[in-house]
């Protein structure tokens, strides 16, 4: 993409009412802007990475044998009623009355909705275990939002949930998305630890979130000094299908102590002595396990193995994909703006020329423009007159992992110069060796 032709209205100035580095950044990146209070228009800088982070979670979603669907965003009052909660959650629903007097709501959640659909659709106890899962915008009316993204009002959501036929087999799809949080964020390049949780308004009694450690956390954590150490995907490489050698890993990932404060066990804690650390900490997935909290009020049962009537149990599994475009850069920043890890990239390469009104500059610049992306490698080409200052600072402040500068000054030498963004290693390479290199 030729940046003469994109939308990205990068500032200089810090917003004022922006209150955490990913909010500013992401302001002044022109990756998003807010429309209503705690409501945002995603740009296309912004849009792309939201994409990039939606894939990941969906790859790995499918690899345990989760199935996608798509459900609406707007709900009936109804499925809510028939399992107690329309009046239990709170103001935090939005609830609305359509032209017919019919009570509807912008759905926080859908384990009621699912929960009806699933009764409709099964009969008999070979139609489980299932694990279905969506990815869709929701809406909670916070009383007051802020630090962006963060806590919107507005957010884009993956809810997973499963349905098994007993405990035993809900572990085990439990298990499941356990590994797959594991893998989803340490392929963004995400330290997220696995902690104790409070189940809140979903309800249950098992329930982990997956916290990053961060400044600007919103809850205070505790864990084992052993969760400092940043586990990459390959370490997570165990069968899903295999439901004692998943069990064995959840168990040994869960050993080291880590809980979020309103799980504290102070007696363990004692213990740890100096290998306790404590921190604050960003929620960017959460767990739960909650038996027939939906399934009995709606009397859904389907006839077991023996022939008697089984109530099947279940969970869910959400992970918010727009609050993680805010917490990967609150992982992943420094002065001079977002360093985004390559995978979740809007763009893997910044093509930088120098001197957009040089025949030569341009004419290499264009050349190696052409054969990146003939390569399938993702490039935003800086081909504006601007000055290259003004240049540098756009790449920086957008976070691109590479910048490939074009400019007289190297060319007369034949050279370009390659540029590391995570770590501002440098070096000039032939213009044929940095395409072997990004591509």
């Amino acid at each position: 993409m030729r940046l003469s032709r994109y939308f990205l209205p990068v500032t200089k100035e810090t917003p004022t009412d922006a209150e955490i580095v990913s909010h500013k950044l992401m302001l002044r990146a022109g990756l998003v802007r807010q429309t209503s209070s705690g409501i945002y228009a995603w740009l296309p800088l912004g849009h792309r990475v939201l994409k990039k982070i939606e894939q990941i979670v969906r790859e790995e979603q499918d690899r345990v044998g989760a199935v996608e669907m798509l459900m609406p965003t707007i709900q009936s009052a109804d499925y809510w009623r028939d399992t107690g909660r329309y009046d239990a959650y709170g103001p935090e629903m939005l609830r609305i009355e359509d032209r017919q007097g019919r009570d509807l709501l912008y759905g926080p959640t859908n384990e009621d909705m699912l929960t009806a659909i699933m009764k409709g659709g099964m009969n008999s106890y070979r139609d489980l275990p299932r694990i279905l899962y969506h990815i869709q915008w929701k809406f909670r009316d916070e009383i007051r939002p802020r630090f962006g993204v963060m806590r919107g009002r507005e957010f884009l959501m993956k809810d997973a949930y499963s349905f098994d036929l007993d405990e035993a087999g809900a572990r085990n799809s439990y298990n499941k998305m356990f590994i797959a949080y594991l893998r989803t964020f340490a392929r963004m390049g995400l330290r997220a630890i696995p902690m104790q949780a409070d189940t809140g308004p979903i309800g249950g009694d098992l329930s982990h979130e997956f916290i990053i450690l961060a400044p600007s956390g919103e809850s205070e954590v505790f864990f084992h000094k052993n969760w400092e150490e940043l586990r990459s995907a390959d370490q997570f490489e165990v069968d899903a299908r295999d439901t004692e050698a998943l069990q064995a890993f959840v168990d040994s990932m869960t050993a080291d102590y880590a809980a979020t404060d309103e799980k504290r066990d102070e007696a363990r804690e004692a213990e740890m002595g100096d290998d306790l650390l404590r921190s604050r900490g960003i929620e960017v997935g959460h767990i739960f396990y909650f038996g027939d909290k939906y399934s009995a009020p709606l009397d859904f049962k389907v006839p077991g193995r023996d022939g008697e009537m089984v109530t099947p149990v279940g969970g869910s599994y959400g992970i918010g994909v727009s609050r993680l475009v805010g917490a990967i850069i609150e992982a992943s920043h420094d002065d001079d703006g977002i360093i985004w890890p390559e995978p979740v990239a809007p763009y893997k390469v910044g093509l930088i020329n120098m001197r957009a009104d040089d025949d030569a500059c341009a004419s290499v610049a264009d050349d190696l423009y052409a054969k990146l992306q003939a390569a399938g490698v993702e490039v935003l080409y800086d081909d504006r007159d601007e000055r290259g200052g003004a240049k540098f600072a756009t790449m920086d402040l957008i976070g691109l992992p590479w910048q490939l500068v074009v400019g007289p000054r190297g060319l007369k030498n034949g050279v370009v110069e390659l540029k590391r963004r995570s770590t501002g290693e440098r070096e000039e390479v032939s213009p044929e060796t940095a395409l072997e290199k990004l591509a």
